[in-house]
């Protein structure tokens, strides 16, 4: 049987350590010997052989010994400290920006230095900016490094000197057996999977014997990791699991319903639902009629039909007695689907209402006083729904659309306003960001998962090519020649600034510009900073073709469904993540002529921005391009910075590790039903107290 993790053992047991090193670490959520052992490196330097000056190449991290030849400042744009080295094979320069007379004290001709950096291509030869350096005294022979040496993530204050001087006394402890770090992971999964113990794995990753391949740390499949990866993904799986049980216990209504709203809302479609929406639609009405809550997260890409999905959702509630709410995270979004939904609903009986922010004094009183008596069936709106006077009559299911763009917090808050006899609302949370299967098994193994695979019929693939910024009067030609032939376009204004005023300025100011360029187009604006009722008109008059070019920022990224729109042109794409960019494209390809997306950079592109516009040229898959943006960015950048709590792993790489996924969810499952003890002490040493991101 696995033994709990023994008590504990202070950091301040460590040689060295006071108390403002423990505010340090505490930083990084190390809190004793113990966690030191798992804070896991980054990556590796090799610093095991002196390489000879003559041998290098740009690029290398090398440690070289050699003898000062010159010492120099450099007076330029930058002053700087230069001084030659040399050791029989050849010389470089080492180049410093900060010095001290000190430091220049110190380098002197005839010095011998041992030297650890970068080399670069310099001016004059190959250089080292900033090297690590010691003084060597001649004929005397240094040891070099017996491991690879480790590069530990960090926090201001703490040296990578600090990391190995720590981890030292850490490995230390536990080869004496000092320190206790018992195994959690039984020893039947163990041998299977053929690991080895968790001492050797730690001592294995902090301190690489020298015969390793750099490559293989960096990248490679090797038991040491493997152990490692494999323990925290099976504790991830586990945390999840928890949590799921945790709201599975809790009750929620039954809401069966009769299906005559249901019904008349399909009778009164003028096109059929698809397969995948079938199919979806009656995953989520066996969810509703359990007295579990339902904990579904649909995901379906851009225009693939998931409002009318929660529309049905919706009205299976309604049918059943309850209120049903869709919180949208921005007022745009929140608008349109109270647009479509009370064109849907309104003449089946059902009463829509919309609450925001922005609602004030009577009318707000008005709306709060008929969503708590049950007069409104169902309300939509934005974070507006969560404040804390917002009461409900009989909240029976709570839709969350963009999911991914509201904090934990936010959701839970919205969750937490059940009927208040002991029941929560079911949920439906909706993305048409595309989760990588992996990232979904690893964030969501708390929710069951729906999938709407199937465009409906009519929808024409979108023709993506990227243009430099200095093509700009060509694809003003383009946008009229467009326009002049009936059809409509986008013309989407994107600014690295968080800043909402400078994203607007920079739309207004495109605007004014395309206005002069094409006199004879008429041109509309939309940004963050207008009126709800001028956006709304602004967006009307694009549907109903009053305009012919839409000067916008991203505000338009979800939600506006204009058939007739077939061109759009995005600035700095570079600065948009793939996600965001398939959103904006989804806008257009609506209807069932040829659509055309342009992407207008500004040269030159660095690597990973060249790689994204390329799949976006390559493709229209949103699920390829989900994964390629995981690959690109990262699990945190891909599910928005509020949920990367959930997937924060120490050493796990989502992308590089995902064939182990499915594993720990199988062993998640061997262990529950055949060790269950041994699943709290694995939670703990891996998650810790990060369980509060899934409390939704």
């Amino acid at each position: 049987m696995p033994a709990a993790d023994p008590q504990p053992l202070p950091l301040t047991h460590l040689k060295g350590i006071g108390p403002k090193t423990v505010e340090k670490l505490a930083r990084l959520e190390i809190h004793s010997v113990q966690d030191i052992l798992f804070h896991l490196p980054l990556r590796y330097q090799d610093r095991t052989r002196l390489t000879p000056i003559g041998s290098l190449r740009p690029g290398d991290q090398s440690v070289i010994e050699g003898e000062v030849e010159l010492v120099q400042v450099k007076q330029g744009r930058r002053r700087s400290l230069l001084v030659r080295l040399a050791d029989g094979s050849g010389a470089l320069f080492l180049r410093f920006f900060h010095f001290s007379p000190a430091q220049q004290h110190n380098l002197v001709p005839g010095a011998r230095l041992r030297c650890f950096g970068e080399v670069r291509p310099g001016p004059a030869s190959l250089e080292i900016i900033h090297p690590e350096y010691r003084r060597v005294q001649p004929g005397q022979i240094e040891a070099v490094e017996e491991s690879l040496t480790p590069i530990y993530p960090t926090t201001e204050g703490m040296h990578q000197l600090s990391w190995r001087d720590l981890t030292d006394k850490a490995l230390t402890l536990l080869d004496s057996g000092q320190l206790c770090l018992p195994e959690h992971l039984p020893q039947p999964i163990r041998q299977r999977f053929d690991l080895p113990s968790l001492g050797e794995a730690l001592g294995f990753i902090h301190r690489p014997p020298p015969q390793t391949p750099l490559a293989l740390l960096e990248g490679g499949d090797f038991p040491a990791r493997r152990r490692l990866v494999l323990e925290e993904l099976l504790a991830h799986q586990l945390s999840l699991r928890q949590l799921r049980q945790h709201q599975r216990s809790q009750l929620a209504p039954a809401l069966a319903g009769d299906g005559r709203l249901c019904q008349g809302l399909l009778a009164g479609l003028a096109f059929s639902l698809t397969g995948a929406q079938r199919r979806v639609s009656s995953e989520i009405g066996r969810d509703l009629a359990q007295p579990v809550p339902m904990l579904r997260l649909v995901q379906g890409d851009v225009g693939s039909g998931k409002t009318l999905v929660a529309a049905l959702a919706a009205l299976q509630a309604v049918e059943a007695g309850a209120q049903a709410a869709l919180m949208a995270p921005t007022e745009l979004l929140a608008e349109q689907h109270q647009r479509n939904l009370s064109g849907w609903l309104g003449p089946l009986g059902v009463r829509v209402g919309y609450l925001s922010s922005r609602a004030k004094g009577a009318e707000r009183k008005e709306r709060l006083a008929a969503l708590a008596s049950g007069e409104l069936q169902l309300i939509i709106g934005t974070h507006a729904l969560f404040q804390q006077e917002v009461r409900f009559h009989a909240l029976g299911l709570v839709i969350v659309d963009e999911q991914h763009r509201f904090g934990v917090h936010q959701r839970l808050a919205l969750h937490e306003k059940g009927s208040g006899d002991g029941r929560v609302p079911h949920q439906l949370v909706m993305t048409a960001t595309p989760i990588p299967r992996t990232l979904a098994m690893t964030a969501y193994a708390d929710l069951d998962i729906s999938v709407i695979d199937e465009l409906p019929p009519g929808r024409t693939p979108v023709n993506t090519v990227a243009l430099p910024d200095s093509r700009r009067a060509e694809v003003i030609q383009r946008v009229e020649r467009a326009c002049m032939n009936g059809r409509q376009a986008y013309w989407v204004c994107t600014l690295i600034e968080e800043s909402e005023a400078l994203q607007c300025q920079a739309a207004e100011q495109t605007a004014a510009e395309l206005s002069e360029a094409l006199s004879d187009l008429r041109i509309g604006l939309v940004h963050g900073r207008l009126k709800p009722s001028e956006k709304e008109a602004m967006m009307l008059a694009f549907k109903n073709a009053e305009l012919d070019l839409l000067v916008a920022t991203t505000v338009i990224e979800v939600g506006v469904d204009v058939p007739n729109a077939s061109l759009m042109i995005i600035e700095n794409p570079e600065r948009l993540g793939l996600a965001q960019l398939h959103q904006l494209r989804g806008r257009v390809g609506r209807g069932s002529v040829e659509s055309h997306c342009l992407l207008l950079y500004k040269a030159p592109l660095s690597e990973n921005a060249r790689a994204r516009l390329e799949v976006m040229r390559e493709t229209n898959d949103g699920f390829h391009i989900a994964r390629r943006d995981l690959e690109l960015r990262g699990p945190g950048e891909v599910l928005g910075s509020r949920q990367t709590g959930a997937v924060r792993m120490r050493i796990a790489d989502l992308v590089q590790d995902d064939a182990l996924v499915p594993q720990a969810q199988q062993l998640a499952d061997e262990l529950l039903r055949e060790h269950p003890q041994a699943a709290q002490p694995l939670i703990a040493r891996w998650v810790g107290q990060r369980l509060d991101y899934g409390r939704v």
